[in-house]
């Protein structure tokens, strides 16, 4: 651990390097927001808003369960190998979209995209907090939620302009391909894992018996501030899926 420092300024490079990886996090999201309803409806010609947003719920179900194991396999396999298994669970992603025959490959590309997303967001806010250590957390944390929600607006937005010049669903898959392999690459050779840095923290201010699942699911439910902290995010990412599956359907059908 000779000359592992805690801290931004210390860490700059590295710290950079995770800010475009969770630009790219979510930009893989970011592809879908503004086309992918409208193909439900226009390409595999699904009347039910309900079958529609079925794509929104299987990402929701594969994400929640990898967010909540994210933790515990960084802990026994290390953060950079968890941030590359997410990255691997995305490759997949843009090869069924591109070949889809039906909206069940669809449904099934977002099951693989929700897992990827819980692992590999998860690991970009950890090993940002680990690089900037106690003081600087929640600064870190902000950073990585304006790099990530950046990169979801700014593919979006490049996603939508591009399909109306190109084949919709080739403009998902041919992004999200680049978004996938770059990621993968840039995590594999480029970002070093930030263990030593949290262990750092942890012989500075004195070890502590980590909390096990079950008492921190417990806490969640008894604690005023983590209860109101989890409703907040329940109806944040709420609104987030209803205006992820129904705003571009709305736009589209009043002319936009």
């Amino acid at each position: 651990m000779t000359g592992l420092r805690l801290g931004l300024r210390e860490n700059a490079a590295q710290f950079s390097l995770l800010l475009a990886l969770t630009g790219l996090v979510g930009a893989m999201v970011g592809l879908e927001r503004s086309v992918l309803p409208l193909l439900g409806k226009q390409e595999y010609g699904l009347a039910s808003k309900v079958a529609i947003l079925s794509f929104i719920a299987a990402f929701g179900l594969a994400k929640a369960p990898a967010n909540l194991a994210a933790g515990t396999l960084a802990g026994r396999f290390g953060r950079k190998h968890v941030f590359v298994l997410g990255w691997l669970l995305a490759l997949p992603v843009p090869v069924l979209i591109g070949l889809a025959h039906s909206w069940s490959l669809i449904v099934v590309a977002n099951l693989l995209l929700g897992a990827s997303q819980g692992l590999a967001w998860s690991m970009a806010v950890v090993m940002k907090i680990d690089l900037v250590g106690p003081v600087r957390r929640g600064l870190a944390l902000g950073f990585n939620e304006s790099a990530g929600y950046l990169g979801v607006a700014a593919a979006a937005f490049a996603s939508g302009a591009l399909a109306a010049t190109f084949a919709p669903r080739t403009v998902i898959w041919v992004g999200a391909a680049a978004i996938a392999a770059g990621g993968l690459i840039a995590t594999v050779f480029l970002i070093r894992d930030t263990a030593a840095h949290m262990e750092m923290e942890q012989k500075a201010r004195g070890r502590q018996e980590a909390e096990t699942l079950r008492g921190a699911a417990v806490a969640s439910v008894r604690v005023p501030v983590l209860r109101a902290c989890s409703q907040a995010g329940l109806i944040n990412n709420l609104n987030d899926a209803l205006a992820w599956g129904l705003a571009p359907l709305y736009l589209a059908a009043h002319g936009a």
